[in-house]
């Protein structure tokens, strides 16, 4: 079974979005190794989660999948995977 780590950019829908509820969904959302957030701009920020998956069970599109079926996501880019 191979294991990815995988660093998920995750962007909220609005600058108002409350990040700590956001951050909560994540975290419920994916198994969260790291995660912090990063300015984009107008105030909008970004979640940049780091997690480690199963590539036979979740592998990067589920995680990439699930995070975007929050409502108050816009969208979840992969910016870098690694498998251990």
């Amino acid at each position: 079974m191979a294991k990815i780590a995988v660093v998920l950019k995750v962007m909220p829908e609005e600058a108002e979005t409350d990040l700590d509820a956001l951050e909560r969904e994540v975290r419920d959302t994916v198994g969260v190794d790291d995660l912090q957030t990063e300015d984009v701009a107008f105030g909008l920020k970004a979640l940049k989660v780091s997690t480690v998956v199963d590539d036979e069970q979740m592998g990067m599109e589920g995680a990439k999948e699930s995070l975007e079926g929050i409502d108050e996501v816009q969208s979840v880019e992969i910016e870098s995977f690694n498998k251990i």
